[in-house]
């Protein structure tokens, strides 16, 4: 088998693997807490948004059980583009809150969202529909 063939069915399994083992552990980390916190404060607006999303009583709960759900489903390979789906807004959130936010932890997410769009592009068919313009 050449190595461009082995890579192309190779790189797309590694990469929903690496997310899916992201967001177990990031998901469960929003249920367990065994993940070390940073040292360093977070900035005001930062610790803002963060206190406010705990006040709500459900919001980091829905959060991590999101990531908890859609990293199991990567890991399996079951139900990808749904995986996929659901981690998109989170990403978007994680994104946003480290560019305006709380810049200095921006590389993590920049690295999921890298692996998003590739898996994405690797499954671009499943989401033909959602994206026409009709």
């Amino acid at each position: 088998m050449p190595i461009s063939r082995f890579l192309s069915k190779a790189a797309p399994i590694a990469a929903r693997i690496l997310l899916g083992l992201l967001f177990v552990v990031t998901g469960l980390n929003g249920f367990l807490d065994f993940l070390p916190r940073p040292t360093a404060p977070m900035p005001e607006g930062a610790a803002a948004f963060a206190g406010a999303m705990m006040k709500t009583g459900y919001l980091m709960q829905l959060v991590a059980g999101t990531q908890l759900a859609a990293g199991l489903m990567l890991l399996v390979g079951r139900f990808v583009p749904l995986a996929l789906t659901l981690l998109a807004p989170v990403l978007v959130n994680i994104i946003c809150f480290h560019v305006f936010l709380a810049p200095s932890g921006l590389g993590p997410g920049v690295l999921a969202l890298v692996l998003e769009l590739y898996l994405v592009w690797t499954r671009r068919a499943a989401f033909g529909p959602v994206i026409a313009f009709r």
